[in-house]
């Protein structure tokens, strides 16, 4: 087919959607509802995607988490029984895991104190300063080496915990940035005393604003406090992790395997026995995500396949009637010269045309929900990727081409003598 018999046929066919726009209008509604849910959960997944992977990526690539429970557990009385009893993770398996982990830059443990139901030393915390007060912060004892392993807790103003503070068991605390907006809003936090849980702490560090994985409870929720005083002031919260990092040039299953042994030798586990902890990658966030979408993103071709059968469907009908209605012209067309090809290229260029048509406004509309989403709610970052922009309109020449191809091949092949009868 030349470009100037392209050209032709393209022309009949939008004359044709004009004509009949009405039926047109309709027909394509299936083909627009099928490409519209494809391009927008696409962006909105896409764009969630790389919104947790650049989370993931902030808690450290090569940081580990060891925790007595699996991760993800709050409601610790659903659990198993072999796995309730399980022994509480000690600041000594962290120092004796160092010792027989040389794949490893440190190990350094870490306690929380959150409200939590069932978690052990769990409760609310709060924050004062003269008259302003913050409540349900979440507390965390650290060592210094817990702003290495975890790069989203870093320092925007002041100075993070050394080892006199951790040694001389200090007083000292590190907030949270929307902490010390509340508390102090344009003063300078640097030197104050705040009263944390009814204690005077001096304020060291204010950390880089950061929230949480979709707006959630981050690092500006938090204050952080030296471990061996969290450790002194909330005995009672046994509940603590341990953060390894691999050190550079290591083997990174190496070096899971040298702490898995280390602490398995420290925490007496008997040969044979499963671990009576757990080791976590950051990436178990993103695995957990991919399976969350995995089951979205069925749901969406579910339901925009059958938006496209609908809109093809609808096509092929409009198709065969277009057919029936041009019956006269086709005799005319087969009288003076036209081949069977010539007409089947015709009519499969309308259904084409009718199905871009549909992929085209179906990618607008895609477009306009991404927008909309991600202004509406910053915290679901939407973004459009060519990549599914091109699938979606594929997906309706496909769709065009194969509901178009039996009205178009039942046009071809009309006897020209019947046709040229027919009122």
């Amino acid at each position: 087919m030349t470009v100037a018999e392209l050209r032709e046929n393209m022309l009949v066919a939008f004359d044709t959607l004009r004509t009949n726009k009405v039926r047109s209008s309709l027909t394509i509604l299936g083909i627009v509802i099928g490409v519209t849910s494809v391009i927008s959960v696409a962006a909105i997944i896409s764009g969630l995607n790389r919104y947790v992977s650049d989370k993931v990526q902030s808690l450290g690539s090569r940081t580990y988490f060891i925790t007595r429970m699996p991760p993800g557990t709050f409601d610790f009385s659903k659990l198993p029984e072999h796995i309730r009893q399980r022994r509480y993770l000690q600041a000594s398996d962290a120092r004796a895991a160092r010792e027989f982990a040389p794949a490893v830059d440190f190990i350094t443990p870490f306690g929380t104190r959150i409200a939590v139901p069932g978690l052990s030393g769990g409760g609310s915390n709060d924050i004062s300063y003269g008259g302003q007060r913050v409540e349900r912060v979440f507390l965390r004892g650290v060592e210094p080496e817990f702003i290495d392993a975890f790069p989203m807790f870093s320092i925007a103003h002041g100075r993070f915990f050394t080892q006199p503070d951790e040694m001389h068991v200090r007083p000292v605390v590190v907030i949270g940035a929307s902490i010390a907006d509340a508390l102090f809003a344009s003063n300078d936090p640097l030197g104050k005393q705040v009263r944390l849980n009814g204690k005077l702490y001096e304020v060291i560090g204010v950390l880089k604003p950061e929230t949480g994985l979709f707006g959630g409870p981050g690092p500006d929720d938090f204050a952080l406090i030296p471990f061996s005083e969290f450790h002194k002031r909330y005995p009672e919260a046994k509940e603590l992790a341990l953060a390894f990092t691999v050190a550079q040039g290591h083997n990174v299953e190496e070096a899971r395997e040298q702490v898995a042994q280390a602490l398995r030798r420290v925490r007496r586990v008997p040969p044979g026995a499963p671990d009576d902890f757990d080791i976590v990658s950051p990436d178990f966030i993103s695995s957990l995500w991919n399976q969350l979408t995995g089951a979205l993103v069925i749901l969406t071709i579910v339901i925009s396949s059958v938006g496209l059968l609908v809109g093809g469907v609808g096509v092929m009908n409009i198709m065969l009637i277009s057919v029936t209605e041009r019956t006269a012209e086709i005799g005319v067309r087969k009288a003076i010269g036209a081949r069977r090809r010539d007409i089947r290229v015709q009519f499969l260029t309308e259904a084409i045309t009718l199905c871009m048509t549909g992929g085209v406004l179906g990618v607008a509309l895609g477009f306009g929900i991404a927008i909309l989403v991600r202004t509406l709610l910053p915290s679901v970052p939407a973004s459009i990727s060519l990549v599914w922009v091109g699938l979606g309109l594929t997906i309706s020449v496909g769709t065009g081409l194969f509901f178009g191809y039996f009205p178009a091949n039942r046009a071809a092949n009309l006897d020209p003598i019947v046709c040229l009868r027919y009122e």
